[in-house]
């Protein structure tokens, strides 16, 4: 009986642990749980979501306090065009935020950022290409392109001297969205070192239809995949992603020939994940009717979440000139709109309800957005309830290994500890 062990990912002539960890942000896949993937051999994800906040909570920076500062005079007009990005600022965040992780990286893995196209910030095409080239500057190992197609993302950074040398990858979740991205990306001769291929059971934003999703499911479009790149000759890696809990499930993927697999979602109650500790409990305790799939997401994809998430219907004033990371080019936002509605429409009421949209980037800054994988009712099994109702927290090792090495979708539990007095 075959072992995640029993495979490696090979990028470029050196080869790896097949287990990525997701990039999960604001900084839920923390520096220190992305150190530990490389540490033990694989491959960790930071994301450079909301990377000014991320940065001042771990310089002592203040990109945000000057920021919201610049803005202050908008902060009661429904009107946010005039919110803008300094890009140097961007910059300069973003190379503290992976300059510090790659100074701290030991080990044989390496270490990605996970990059959304959909944080427009006003300036799409800007502050895309000064996010990538200042994670190459400050020596990302490699970066992953998410929410979006990234059909223009290869384009921004072919003249960055680590252009060849890092290792870029994007998500996709069908045939279809690949051949694009192949097509766009071929007459820069660069195509991607790996591809992951999400299916809809992953956590957060998904690439599928919000009525739809149910439709599809991974080995099916890992299978098709497979089939395309057979039939062009293209010998990348495919990485599976969504719904694999245990080493036993990454193994069905390893052998049908796919290079390693991407896991976050029993990374979320490890003690090096950013959860505050209350919400790792939450995660824990969640029952299956807990977890639903909505629209709230102001960047028009489904997301799943915990229903009892304290974003959904949270009527909190938009953010944009603390944050505005999904303001669009002409500096709109999906939120902003539902929240002038509901404004208009009860204008004697102090504090009014949203449900159709959400704030994501404050409560996704202040970890109120509870974004969480299809297993997440899961997770109560791999660990210990203890004598004052909670559930013990596990180490990122703990979790790591057992994906590794464990057989017949088998899951080791953590040695027994007792609750603090």
């Amino acid at each position: 009986m075959k072992r995640v062990d029993d495979f490696r990912l090979r990028l470029g002539n050196k080869e790896y642990v097949p287990i990525m960890i997701g990039g999960m942000g604001v900084d839920i896949s923390t520096s220190e749980l992305a150190l530990e993937a490389a540490r033990l051999g694989g491959i960790g994800h930071i994301s450079d979501a909301m990377v000014q906040d991320v940065s001042d909570r771990k310089f002592d920076t203040s990109f945000v306090k000057e920021k919201t500062k610049l803005y202050k005079f908008n902060i009661n007009n429904s009107d946010k065009s005039v919110v803008q990005f300094d890009l140097e600022r961007l910059a300069e965040a973003t190379r503290l935020h992976v300059g510090a992780t790659m100074a701290a990286k030991k080990g044989d893995g390496l270490i990605f950022v996970n990059c959304m196209e959909k944080l427009t910030m006003n300036a799409p095409k800007e502050t895309l290409r000064t996010r990538l080239s200042a994670a190459l500057d400050a020596g990302i190992d490699g970066i992953t392109m998410s929410a979006g197609l990234h059909l223009g993302s290869f384009e921004l950074i072919k003249d960055h001297p680590r252009f060849r040398d890092a290792k870029l990858g994007i998500i996709v979740s069908s045939v279809r969205a690949l051949q694009l991205f192949l097509r766009k990306v071929s007459r820069l001769n660069r195509n991607p070192d790996y591809i992951i291929v999400e299916g809809p059971l992953a956590g957060g934003h998904l690439g599928f239809g919000i009525e739809d999703w149910k439709e599809y499911d991974l080995h099916t479009i890992m299978d098709e995949i497979h089939a395309y790149m057979k039939a062009e000759n293209l010998d990348i890696p495919l990485i599976a992603a969504g719904g694999i809990f245990t080493g036993s499930d990454a193994v069905s993927f390893l052998e049908k020939g796919a290079g390693g697999v991407q896991v976050a979602t029993r990374f979320t109650m490890t003690h090096e994940c950013g959860l505050p500790d209350s919400v790792k409990q939450e995660y824990i305790r969640a029952t299956e009717d807990d977890i639903i799939v909505n629209g709230v997401s102001p960047t028009g994809y489904p997301m799943r979440m915990l229903k009892q998430t304290p974003a959904i219907g949270s009527g909190i004033r938009p953010g944009c000139e603390s944050y505005g990371y999904l303001l669009d080019a002409t500096g709109n936002c999906a939120y902003i709109n539902s929240y002038n509605r509901e404004v208009q429409a009860n204008p004697d009421q102090k504090n009014v309800q949203v449900f159709d949209k959400t704030c994501l980037c404050t409560h996704m800054r202040n970890f109120n957005c509870w974004t969480c994988g299809s297993t997440t009712y899961r997770l109560k099994d791999t660990t210990h309830k203890l004598a004052d109702g909670n559930y013990q927290i596990l180490s990122a090792e703990h979790v790591f290994k057992d994906y590794q090495f464990s057989v017949d979708n088998q899951i080791a539990l953590p040695p027994r500890q007792e609750a603090a007095a």
